[in-house]
């Protein structure tokens, strides 16, 4: 669309690149959120149909990621079993993936640039469902390590392309939508997870069962990547060259992102706050259960009902979590979410009873849920121009935190206790309200 056409999502005679206004409906400047950005609440307008199916579209390309990743964690262990692996081979294994997706991720800005945001995005799709039925293939440990690489490719190209339509969506809506976006991949983890537990109790064989998951997973998520920004009808109030309704067509025009770059030291700032909230998520989602056990004596049941405190509570927090942000604005969010996730690690440390722990997981859910969805947002807004560029710096500082967070946990428990591990997690919060300046971008 030139400038000054009218069209779906845009205001008749409306200039090219302006924004909404920046003030909230009482009239101050929300904390975090810079004039004239479009994710304040200034605007009142009801986004058009094309944007509304654009984040509905985006919204099935976190969950179908999120189902994926649930799906294959509860076939971890009939992975272990069936090659005979000991916990530190699996363990070696599990870190390919980690590996590929962090050395994936930077080329994804590429494919969007040359390919555009939409197609990209439905064949980083394709590609991470069909490398989630890869690794039930493989007959020894070498082949799983290459098996679980390109699955980690594939989830960490999918996850940046889908980040960066996020922000696309988000700045056409003009208000914060991320949050909820992150909440329905929670979700999917939930959803692909109870679906693994039933598979593993019927004893379902693996290989069929993410064979079957798999192409499943994948034609959703190719069909709704059709309707996300990046194509004839699309339209949104952004800044010249971070996207535009010919996305496609006019990906090649703008100059290439670079293959590889390091962050820039915005990207970098907010990477690290990214980091500290990964950390105790990991911390938590792999630890709570053990914790539970081990330092407050609880039985199998209570155990694993504190990994379902932390899960599903960060899951709530996230759908309903734009809501405080465009109340708030990020940085009063993310100091009160700190506060909150500090005191609830102080709990864990402390407790000795399960309820006691249990409540300090949850509250470590609610604290910490909107803190990752914030910075892919505010990335991407630093890197208007090629967001993915931005959003993969921050998610390879988040890809690595998940993966020391475990490590790091039980090095620590080894040597002291698990009290004192969570200690630690207590003390990366801490950070979190004095780190939340970074967000304002």
């Amino acid at each position: 669309m030139r400038t000054g056409e009218s069209g779906p999502g845009r205001r008749t005679g409306a200039r090219t690149g302006s924004r909404a206004p920046a003030d909230s409906p009482s009239g101050r400047q929300v904390e975090g959120v810079p004039a004239g950005h479009p994710a304040d609440t200034g605007s009142g307008e009801r986004p058009a149909p094309a944007v509304r199916a654009a984040r509905a579209a985006v919204s099935v390309s976190f969950a179908v990621h999120g189902t994926a990743s649930g799906t294959f964690a509860t076939r971890i262990p009939w992975l272990r079993e069936h090659l005979g692996l000991s916990p530190g081979w699996l363990g070696l294994a599990l870190v390919f993936m980690t590996v590929g997706a962090s050395a994936a991720m930077p080329l994804s800005a590429r494919l969007a640039h040359r390919y555009g945001p939409r197609r990209a995005l439905a064949a980083v799709s394709l590609a991470c469902c069909a490398g989630l039925a890869l690794p039930p293939l493989a007959p020894a440990l070498g082949w799983l390590c290459l098996a679980l690489f390109v699955y980690g490719c594939g989830l960490g190209l999918m996850d940046v392309a889908m980040n960066a339509q996020g922000v696309r969506v988000e700045a056409a809506y003009g208000r914060s939508v991320m949050s909820g976006l992150h909440g329905l991949w929670s979700v999917g983890t939930l959803v692909g997870g109870a679906g693994g537990v039933v598979a593993a109790h019927a004893g379902l064989d693996a290989r069929v069962h993410l064979g079957v998951a798999a192409p499943l997973l994948a034609a959703v998520a190719v069909v709704a990547a059709r309707w996300t920004p990046g194509g004839d009808g699309w339209d949104s109030r952004l800044p010249d060259g971070a996207d535009g309704e010919d996305g496609d067509e006019k990906a090649g025009e703008a100059q290439a992102p670079p293959r590889f770059a390091l962050p820039s030291r915005g990207v970098l700032a907010i990477g690290l706050l990214g980091f500290c909230a990964v950390f105790a998520e990991g911390a938590s989602m792999d630890w709570s259960g053990i914790y539970l056990a081990d330092v407050t004596g609880a039985g199998p049941g209570p155990a694993a009902s504190a990994y379902t405190a932390f899960a599903c509570t960060m899951a709530l927090a996230r759908l309903c979590g734009d809501a405080v942000v465009r109340r708030f604005g990020p940085v009063a969010t993310v100091r009160v979410g700190g506060v909150l996730a500090s005191a609830g690690a102080a709990l864990v440390v402390a407790a000795r009873t399960p309820p006691a722990a249990v409540a300090g997981f949850a509250l470590i859910g609610v604290g910490i849920a909107v803190i990752v969805p914030l910075c892919f947002a505010a990335a991407g807004r630093l890197s208007a121009a090629a967001p993915g560029q931005g959003i993969a710096g921050v998610a390879t500082l988040a890809y690595a935190s998940g993966l020391a967070a475990p490590a790091a946990v039980g090095w620590i428990a080894e040597s002291t206790s698990l009290s004192v591990s969570f200690a630690v997690v207590t003390a990366l919060l801490l950070a979190l309200p004095v780190a939340a300046r970074v967000l304002r971008t």
